[in-house]
């Protein structure tokens, strides 16, 4: 039997070309477009954690999930936003969504930017080079088993 659980999933949204903005803002956009937040989400704890991730791997720094909870309340208070969604088990929830998109690394309960490196070459080397590509092979598996002659695929 077959189970509906895809292997691997991404979504991604073309927005207008950035402008001018915060960098939570352009972190926000960058989650938005890879679907690791939903149009109109509130709930954006997730744009944090990749802030403070990417303020450590300048450093080189490696984090905790309670390390990183603190900094998410720093950056928050910073931008007057309400301090919600940032229990532990949100946070690791959150964490666990970018190891499986290999965002981030996890090793002996400590958390990095996947090999520190910039958000851009692990889009380009993780998802854009690896996942993508994956991902559009198997639809094809799929359209080309039901584009041969009924009966063929059994």
């Amino acid at each position: 039997m077959v189970k509906d659980l895809p292997l691997n999933e991404i979504t991604l949204r073309k927005y207008e070309r950035p402008y001018k903005s915060s960098r939570r803002e352009l972190v926000k956009k960058i989650c938005l477009s890879i679907g690791l937040l939903q149009p109109g989400d509130s709930r954006d704890v997730i744009v944090d954690i990749l802030l403070v991730l990417d303020n450590a791997r300048k450093k080189r720094e490696e984090m905790t999930s309670f390390t990183i909870i603190e900094q998410i309340e720093k950056i928050r208070k910073s931008h007057s936003l309400e301090i919600k969604g940032i229990a532990e088990s949100n946070v690791r929830r959150q964490l666990k969504r970018l190891r499986d998109i290999m965002i981030v690394d996890k090793k002996n309960n400590f958390y990095r930017l996947s090999e520190f490196e910039p958000l851009s070459e692990i889009f380009e080397k993780k998802i854009e080079n690896f996942i993508i590509p994956q991902t559009v092979d198997r639809v094809k598996d799929y359209l080309k088993m039901f584009d041969e002659p009924e009966g063929q695929h059994l």
